[in-house]
């Protein structure tokens, strides 16, 4: 899959892929809405938000890239695929953020005592497959990359946006804010 063109698209992605579960134990959509409504909660910019529910599209690419079956034993850079999907659509507000959140993981196992014991037990396992910890160049080259924050906290959102028993807005209530956001380019 190369690059996404209208909301339409996106739509039809997560129709097709969304209900899928992964390997955690909420489906893609449900757990691209509740980063979202955490974002939202917590003042995020809108193009924040945007990225936050749209942060793991990459995997609905790869899923659509080798016909539903999952890749579990090597990294796809999700974080990189999804961006550039989107990379049409949306501005470096929307896509770094995304692209980043795998190194924010990364990030933060370096810089914050305990967080990688606050990983879920998918997020601790593909750590692994992504490069581990980083070291602490890495980490200072992180920290001056633009929309390093952004991506920290979406990655926050993200380790928070897995609980099951959690009632979702639709990813329809989304819909406007993709467009309002698409249109601005």
């Amino acid at each position: 899959m190369n690059q996404l063109t209208n909301i339409e698209e996106i739509q039809e992605l997560y129709k097709k892929w969304g209900s899928d579960a992964y390997t955690e134990r909420v489906s893609q959509t449900a757990h691209g809405v509740q980063c979202a409504v955490l974002a939202e909660q917590s003042g995020a910019t809108s193009a924040l938000v945007i990225a936050t529910l749209l942060h793991d599209i990459g995997h609905l690419a790869d899923l659509e890239d080798h016909s539903g079956e999952y890749v579990l034993d090597e990294d796809l850079e999700h974080e990189a695929s999804g961006a550039r999907l989107l990379a049409k659509m949306y501005p470096p507000a929307v896509t770094a953020p995304i692209a980043l959140h795998v190194a924010a993981k990364r990030y933060l196992c370096t810089v914050e005592s305990g967080y990688l014991g606050t990983l879920s037990e998918v997020s601790t396992q593909t750590l692994h497959l992504q490069g581990g910890p980083m070291d602490d160049a890495e980490a200072s080259r992180f920290e001056r990359l633009p929309h390093a924050l952004d991506a920290v906290d979406l990655r926050r959102w993200d380790d928070l946006g897995k609980d099951p028993m959690q009632e979702r807005e639709p990813f329809d209530v989304f819909c406007e804010l993709l467009n309002r956001h698409s249109a601005a380019l």
